[in-house]
């Protein structure tokens, strides 16, 4: 072994040791190991640039800009509010199918994050005893089709590095079906292993907010617990102002009538819940001013508009602005919006108009804190086009229609165009911590072929694999992804380990597809581990679960799914 290889080698297993010991992002390691082999010419430039236009990489960063337009339309929250029910089998049930199937197709993390506050609000069932089932839900449903999951798509840049066509659109659904929807099933039997836990306290400043039901609201003759308003994340239904007459509490049997003001309480940055209900108009859109940036003030121990309502002053007319929310420290508030006396101290979030910043009454009466930023709903033909749109798309290029990658680019154009996503949104919202990642996965990988180590490896491994079962070796390398993946992250797990699966077949003379796929089954399946996937990470922060807790009902349904992919490869090729 020369000097180039050693160095190249050194590289990589420090990358690996990094990533398992240090606090460092992903992205940081993978980045000085790209600038550790340049530095030391084991790696030129232009390989660094041939991987960032990798045709893999950039159909899904184009997926993931998709994605976060999708996010916006009200089908997952208006589904989410009505998951749960008072019976936990049903609730499951909905939950498990909800997930695994939507995340089949759009970004598995995005629709756990949309889940996770009507999970947690829900007033029948422990959020701890359905959080872990919608993390591994979604992962159990990313891994049914070629873009359920980032993982899918870095194997596929992989194998078109390699001269290899990659992967069918359909090439993961018989596996990930079989394997999740038993996963499912198992993972139902074993829910009397997950914990009851308290919630974690909110760490969000409670403001009030107010919204009115209007006539042809989808809320009205029907109960609160059947309007799903006690499911809104980090938003509760408070009080009810009936004819000027103050209700309070809500009972959940509490009918909803034709201009009903409600009163909510909790995190002004969840208001886009309110917004994606039908007929329910919050206090600034009847001014007709609510925008997506709000700015936050607290009213000046000298401002002139202490000790009167909001109503009563004209308060859009005065300062271009409409109250959103309200909040005063110290202090339970109540009634309508409207009615209630400012006080010095109070803390107003404004939708604010053109005119605002140039009112001279300003300074006297507010000092200004910060913005606020709050998701606008889509309109009806928004709506429309994003989502039927997306599954056009998807179906052509399931079709062999068109190229997913240029599929996704128009879409991406015409979303543009329909002003669902801008420009500068897109820039916003512009993965460069995975692109860092993938692309340094790509170039450690060109390292490691360009220095030879690779071909050193698969020579030394020749006299033990000649005469290996193609099973056998199949296994090995699932095993070796399965355990990375549980210590790094699953795009790093499968990045890292492509290039040694393909090693291994060539020296074995196996076909490449069923160790492409193992690898990207085995770094998607991590369930042992809050830390080795993103929305584990998630429900795992959203309440106080322990390692212990995903460790108990993780390990059955990672040997259970391991052991139904492994299966099906095994009689699919071998």
């Amino acid at each position: 072994m020369d000097v180039s290889q050693l160095m190249v080698l050194g590289i990589f297993f420090s990358t690996i040791f990094a990533l398992i010991a240090s606090n460092m992002r992903p992205s940081t390691v993978f980045a000085v190991a790209v600038l550790l082999l340049l530095i030391s010419k084991q790696l030129s430039f232009d390989d660094v640039l041939n991987n960032l236009t990798n045709k893999g990489l950039i159909t899904l960063i184009l997926l993931l800009l998709v994605s976060s337009a999708i996010d916006k339309t009200a089908l997952i929250k208006q589904l989410g509010r009505k998951l749960v029910t008072p019976n936990f089998t049903a609730s499951y049930w909905r939950l498990f199918g909800l997930t695994f199937f939507s995340s089949a197709l759009l970004n598995n993390t995005a629709i756990v994050a949309s889940l996770i506050g009507p999970v947690k609000q829900n007033q029948y069932h422990p959020a701890s005893r359905l959080l872990i089932p919608l993390s591994y839900s979604a992962i159990l449903g990313g891994t049914v089709t070629l873009i359920g999951t980032s993982t899918n798509l870095i194997v596929d840049s992989f194998l078109q590095e390699h001269g290899h066509p990659g992967f069918a659109f359909w090439d993961f659904t018989l596996y990930g079906l079989v394997a999740g929807l038993s996963c499912g099933f198992l993972m139902f039997i074993l829910t009397s292993l997950l914990p009851e836990i308290a919630n974690k306290q909110n760490n969000y400043r409670e403001y009030i907010v107010e919204a009115e039901v209007d006539a042809a609201s989808e809320l009205i003759g029907k109960t609160v617990e059947e309007n799903h308003l006690r499911n809104l994340p980090e938003l509760f239904l408070v009080e009810i102002v009936r004819d000027g007459q103050l209700i309070t509490p809500v009972t959940p049997e509490f009918v909803i009538n034709q201009g009903d003001k409600l009163i909510f309480s909790g995190n002004v940055q969840k208001l886009d819940s309110l917004s994606h209900i039908k007929g329910l108009t919050m206090f600034a859109e009847a001014d007709g001013i609510l925008r997506e940036n709000l700015t936050e003030v607290i009213i000046s121990n000298r401002a002139q508009i202490i000790g009167q309502t909001i109503k009563a002053l004209g308060f859009r007319a005065l300062f271009d602005a409409a109250v959103v929310a309200i909040r005063r420290d110290g202090e339970q508030l109540s009634g309508k919006l409207g009615e209630i006396k400012l006080q010095a101290g109070d803390f107003l979030l404004l939708a604010t108009g053109p005119d605002f910043q140039t009112r001279q009454n300003l300074s006297k009466n507010f000092f200004v804190l910060s913005e606020q930023k709050i998701a606008r709903p889509l309109s009806g033909y928004q709506e429309w086009i994003t989502m039927g749109g997306f599954l056009v798309t998807v179906a052509l290029s399931a079709g062999d229609v068109i190229d997913l990658g240029l599929g996704l680019l128009f879409f991406a154009a015409v979303l543009v165009a329909v002003k669902v996503t801008s420009n500068g949104e897109i820039k916003r919202n512009m993965p460069l911590n995975l692109i860092v990642v993938i692309v340094g996965a790509l170039s450690l990988a060109s390292a490691l072929e360009n220095a030879g180590v690779i071909a050193l490896s698969t020579d030394f491994l020749m006299p033990y694999l000649s005469g290996t079962n193609w099973f056998t070796a199949l296994v090995i390398i699932y095993l070796s992804t399965l355990l990375l993946t549980e210590f790094v992250t699953n795009n790093a797990a499968a990045a890292l380990m492509f290039p040694f699966a393909y090693g291994v077949a060539n020296v074995i003379g196996a076909p490449l597809m069923p160790f492409a796929l193992a690898v990207a089954f085995a770094a998607s399946a991590s369930f042992i581990s809050p830390y080795g996937y993103q929305t584990n990470l998630l429900v795992f922060n959203a309440v106080n679960y322990r390692f212990k807790h995903f460790i108990k009902i993780g390990l059955p349904i990672s040997a259970t799914y391991s052991a139904i992919v492994l299966c099906l490869l095994n009689w699919s090729y071998f």
